[in-house]
């Protein structure tokens, strides 16, 4: 009997997302978040915060290190921040596929990342577009991102959760709103996500 068909048994990575909400080192701290999950994604990475009013963004082609040091709290304010670093399973490593994404929304803005494989997303993608909705990148991320914004749910969360319905296979995400942080995993916990507590945040 052959459980797997790798041609070895090494463990394998792919991405890493980190949140942190409730604390004005935010951007410093999802960067070392993201540095300890580098082996999880050497491709890109990038990061968005919330400063209260706005949610600034970077995205790179290339390691944690060699984008998120010195003046990073001046570069990415704020109280919240998510990042990932990306190891490429759908579309191409373009400065367009790197995560997170973000858009305004009804109700206020969201910014998701996550890791894993949508093993829907081309049919979900190909139902959007039917319906009239214009991807920027070919990441499946972006397809949580439409689900959400086309969500009749009565909150935030309702339309998170909706969205999450739909989607079939293995992920971890974080997603970001100017009020809260959230994680999620796939029914089944196929990729891992870690909730952490640190001082008041």
């Amino acid at each position: 009997m052959v459980l797997f068909d790798h041609d070895d048994d090494k463990p394998r990575e792919e991405c890493g997302v980190f949140g942190v909400f409730g604390n004005h080192e935010a951007s410093l701290l999802t960067a070392l978040g993201l540095h300890a999950l580098q082996h999880r994604g050497q491709e890109a990475c990038g990061m968005i915060t919330f400063d209260g009013k706005r949610f600034p963004s970077e995205r790179h082609l290339g390691m944690v290190g060699e984008h998120f040091g010195g003046d990073l709290r001046t570069r990415l304010p704020g109280h919240a921040a998510i990042g990932h670093n990306r190891y490429s399973t759908q579309g191409r490593t373009i400065l367009r596929n790197v995560q997170p994404i973000f858009a305004d929304l009804a109700g206020g803005g969201f910014a998701v990342a996550h890791n894993g494989n949508l093993t829907n997303s081309r049919k979900l993608r190909h139902d959007l577009v039917k319906d009239g909705a214009i991807f920027q990148s070919t990441m499946d991320t972006e397809v949580i991102l439409h689900l959400v914004a086309r969500s009749t749910g009565k909150d935030f969360l309702a339309r998170l959760v909706d969205a999450l319905q739909r989607i079939e296979g293995g992920y971890a995400l974080v997603g970001l709103t100017g009020k809260k942080l959230v994680g999620a995993r796939d029914p089944v916990g196929l990729r891992p996500l870690i909730l952490g507590k640190l001082g008041d945040a």
